[in-house]
């Protein structure tokens, strides 16, 4: 059905919808110094046709089977795309006339307004508001058991019963295993957050770090030296070029603060011993398995290293825990509207717009006081960042303070979205990146000033690391001597420095190897600019789309068609993209194809079919996000 719909909008549009201009042929010399003309003839113009009449519409999905039959998803495909709400999953309840309204005041609060909830009215009477939902997770002081007497009390005496005197043993053994584990949580998560076997988060130091781009970039990416000479042994798998590595990014520590806040947990709690009992589920693990648990933890740990506070749009459940403890009459109706069936349209818009953080949500509805526990049992788990290492691990030493050490290097750009106060804020895991980064750098200059490199120590900052699960793919295609295609943009290009690095090691691969780098400015944010340890003009090719004749590197790959030809028909030949899905990971696959069909004579889909066959064999490797 799709085929047909798309050929009558494309009939009935065609006089309306002006056509996107053509990329014309490249001016930079090509990179294969091909002699074959880039003209292309031009069409002749058609003539508009009339614009026939429009038919009346008609509404063709009532149902979640009829979406499913227009679109060929599946269920599950179909689940993925909800909202969150389940309104896809079942029919809208028909709007009933004269309903009786309720009129309430709306919070007065800059929080409140900037959640731009689209509430007229609200029904007195909601219905199929959402159940409250279950709480797993439970906090408990660390205390000896009343029933159970200590070791010193007069009641067990040499010659007690020896089933008491195994009580008490079996209580200290327990007690001694729920005592807080001798680890600086300042700079890695307990040892309880898994990300998974062998379990090793390593708190790597920050050898060095620089900021790559420059003023008047649009994004800020970041360079960082990680000092990995002492990570745990006992692991099968090294650092591999074009690999990747997790970081356990934290929660920013005055956000943590502020949550810790607005809930009125006192201050001489925050970092007190307390026993975590949870009744399922995998957290606060990564890894670990479904099961109840028994921790001894802190609730700041738990609130900075566990539970993501920023990251994820508010759920119903969420929504529902503030209403059961919103102590404002007027909150709480408004709280239960976005849980019910009336405020459905209302609650999609909410969850579907900028990602509202937990202090926002807060501070809006400030009378709403849930217990601690109670909202780590709804909040999402705090998950790992993966960043691809940058440089060849195999060959990066240092020699420091009579020691060698060993270095990994990667690039992090700062992802920032929509704040309700400060106008932006940036994500969990590039966030830490650039606060550690600023931080690294602003102590490195305090020693220089003083001038006494002696007794002033250098800055000794870390991020929490750990290999990742598994090889990054475009590690584990790099495994042959064969010609090699780079395509990226952004900071997608960081792992390619590596691959160039062990390329020039290896005689057999020499003059195999290049790189289409796509950047916005050269000037401001190209990466790596003058450090990929050759003469560059040889092997790279910068595409700007800001600057100078604007082109976007899915064009340049068309412009080289001759060499991505030749790279993808030659024996272990390798095509490798990297970066981001939207815009370029999708404009280049299409370019490939548009290759295949100009180089190999193919029709559409067969063009595509080569492709895929293409990354079958490993020959054509797409890391994108």
């Amino acid at each position: 059905m799709a085929t047909h719909i798309d050929r009558f909008l494309a009939e009935h549009s065609a006089a309306s919808i002006p056509e996107e201009p053509r990329a014309g042929p490249s001016t930079a010399p090509s990179l294969t110094y091909s002699e074959s003309s880039d003209e292309h003839e031009l069409e002749e113009p058609r003539q508009p046709e009339l614009r026939r009449r429009r038919a009346s519409t008609r509404l063709i999905a009532q149902s979640p089977a009829d979406v499913q039959r227009i679109t060929g998803e599946t269920t599950t495909q179909l689940i993925r795309r909800c909202c969150g709400g389940g309104c896809c999953l079942g029919l809208g309840r028909p709007k009933k006339d004269n309903v009786e309204v309720e009129q309430i005041e709306f919070p007065d609060n800059d929080a409140y307004r900037s959640l731009c909830l689209k509430i007229d009215q609200i029904p007195a009477t909601l219905n199929g508001v959402c159940d409250l939902p279950e709480q797993t997770t439970f906090l408990q002081p660390l205390r000896r058991p009343s029933s159970v007497p200590s070791p010193t009390d007069s009641g067990v005496s040499l010659g007690a019963d020896s089933a008491a005197a195994s009580a008490v043993g079996d209580v200290e053994k327990t007690l001694h295993s729920l005592s807080l584990e001798d680890l600086d949580t300042q700079i890695q998560p307990p040892s309880f957050v898994q990300p998974h076997p062998p379990h090793h988060v390593f708190p790597a130091r920050i050898h060095s770090t620089r900021e790559l781009t420059r003023p008047g970039a649009e994004k800020r990416t970041f360079h960082f030296d990680l000092d990995v000479t002492n990570y745990p042994e006992g692991e099968e798998h090294d650092f591999k070029v074009g690999g990747a590595i997790g970081v356990s990014a934290p929660n920013e520590a005055p956000m943590v603060e502020e949550v810790l806040d607005l809930l009125l947990v006192p201050r001489f709690l925050r970092d007190k011993p307390v026993l975590l009992r949870t009744t399922k589920g995998r957290w606060p693990t990564v890894w670990g398995d479904d099961q109840a648990r028994e921790i001894a933890t802190t609730r700041r740990d738990l609130l900075t290293w566990c539970s993501d506070i920023q990251s994820y749009p508010p759920t119903k459940q969420i929504l529902r825990v503030l209403a059961e403890h919103a102590t404002d009459a007027n909150e709480r109706k408004i709280l239960l509207f976005l849980c019910s069936a009336e405020g459905q349209g209302v609650f999609c818009d909410f969850r579907t717009g900028p990602h509202v953080s937990l202090v926002q949500l807060l501070h809006a509805f400030p009378s709403a006081k849930p217990p601690l526990d109670y909202l780590l049992s709804v909040l999402q788990p705090l998950m790992p960042r993966f960043y691809s290492l940058s440089n060849d691990p195999h060959e990066s030493f240092l020699t420091r303070d009579g020691k060698q050490h060993r270095l990994i290097e990667i690039a992090v750009t700062v992802h920032e979205t929509a704040d309700w106060r400060a106008g932006s804020r940036s994500g969990v895991g590039s966030g830490f990146f650039q606060r550690q980064a600023l931080r690294f750098l602003d102590a490195q200059n305090k020693q220089k000033e003083s001038g006494d490199d002696n007794k002033t120590p250098d800055p000794e900052f870390y991020i929490p690391m750990f290999k990742g699960l598994m090889a990054n793919p475009l590690a584990k295609q790099f495994v042959t001597d064969g010609p090699m295609l780079l395509i990226g943009a952004g900071v997608g290009i960081a792992p390619f420095r590596g691959f160039v690095q062990r390329r020039l090691k290896t005689a057999n691969c020499a003059n195999k190897v290049w790189v289409l780098q796509g950047v916005r400015d050269s000037l401001v944010d190209e990466l790596y600019s003058g450090e990929w340890g050759v003469h560059e003009d040889e092997v790279k090719r910068v595409v700007q789309s800001r600057r100078g004749e604007g082109r976007y590197v899915q064009e340049e790959v068309k412009a080289q068609a001759d060499l991505v030809w030749y790279i993808i028909n030659s024996v272990d030949g390798r095509v490798f993209v990297c970066g981001s899905s939207k815009g370029m990971g999708e404009g280049v696959e299409k370019a490939l194809v548009d290759v295949a069909m100009d180089k190999g004579n193919l029709e559409r889909e067969e063009a595509q079919t080569f492709w895929n066959l293409k990354r079958e064999a490993g020959q054509y490797i797409a890391e994108t996000w």
